[in-house]
């Protein structure tokens, strides 16, 4: 039987947009977009500029309009995520000013976060987001170079906030697939992984990272797959990434999204959708069994294999 999603709506879509390169000019007009079409989704963001060799800079909440902007977005219905407080890695004493700064802009009901490449305070991330013999196979994958790119759970590092995340953010994005049904892949999501304690809460997503990647999963055949099974997508993007040229979205992308607007779908933010098939749950009601969790990461690292990094 499928989830009986509110208002008789016959499936579920929300996006999680990584600020990576992100401006108020060259994602604006996908959040214009959206808010035209009836979509709340999420949007992350960073608190701070800089930090330790950052990379894919972009806007962040010290610049005025942007904050702004941000602002804007929330009261509008809009979820304001974190991406690190930084684009660059930061030490624990920033971080916990950065998530103080972060609360005190949006309140403490914004929940969703996701780990930013090349950080060395993200939270097992890295190998360390796999388990046993795929970790070993994670390692040969990326040649190693990830091996050392997480500290933010090893209690010993100056890197280390594990128990900030697991006082302030609810849901954590892990995996990404090519699958828009979310559920399709995890029906126990949002799970809870004892083995990574400092983690509240984990989801998947549907990869499209970058504009390419979203025009070849959302189809018309594909998203008329999504509303037939009643499945819930989020989709993971970088608005910043090709989604709009010249201040315009880019044409296929707008009619894909005209089209799953056209459905009966429900269309809020990540939190919002996550707490409710959560239905306020614990954690040891939401844990994931070892066997499936030893399934999910097999089914992401074939995924790495054959379609590259996410």
């Amino acid at each position: 039987m499928g989830i009986a999603w509110p208002n008789k709506h016959q499936f579920a879509f929300t996006i999680l947009d990584d600020t990576d390169w992100a401006t108020v000019a060259n994602v604006k007009p996908m959040y214009d977009l959206l808010a035209t079409l009836g979509m709340r989704t999420t949007k992350s963001t960073w608190v701070f500029g800089g930090g330790e060799n950052p990379l894919n800079q972009g806007m962040t909440c010290e610049d005025p309009a942007y904050r702004e902007w941000l602002l804007n977005l929330q009261a509008q219905g809009f979820e304001i995520g974190l991406h690190n407080v930084a684009a660059g890695t930061s030490k624990r004493e920033r971080i916990d000013q950065g998530l103080d700064i972060y609360r005190s802009l949006f309140g403490d009901e914004n929940a969703v976060y996701s780990n930013h490449v090349g950080c060395l305070d993200n939270i097992y991330w890295g190998q360390y987001r796999v388990s046993a013999w795929r970790r070993k196979l994670y390692n040969l994958l990326t040649r190693g170079q990830h091996r050392y790119m997480s500290y933010g759970h090893k209690q010993k590092s100056h890197y280390f906030w594990g128990d900030l995340c697991q006082q302030y953010i609810r849901y954590v994005r892990n995996f990404v697939f090519n699958d828009l049904n979310a559920l399709n892949v995890c029906p126990e999501m949002p799970y809870y992984d004892p083995k990574r304690p400092f983690v509240n809460f984990w989801f998947v997503s549907t990869d499209a990272g970058k504009v390419e990647n979203f025009l070849n999963r959302f189809t018309r055949e594909n998203i008329d797959q999504l509303v037939q099974q009643g499945g819930l997508c989020i989709a993971y993007v970088h608005f910043a990434r090709g989604f709009v040229h010249d201040k315009q979205v880019h044409p296929r992308v707008r009619k894909s999204l005209e089209y799953i607007a056209a459905q009966n779908g429900w269309f809020a933010p990540v939190s919002t959708v996550l707490d409710f098939l959560r239905k306020e749950q614990t954690k040891e009601e939401r844990t994931i069994s070892t066997d499936r969790l030893s399934q999910l990461e097999t089914r992401w690292l074939l995924n790495k294999m054959r379609y590259g990094p996410s």
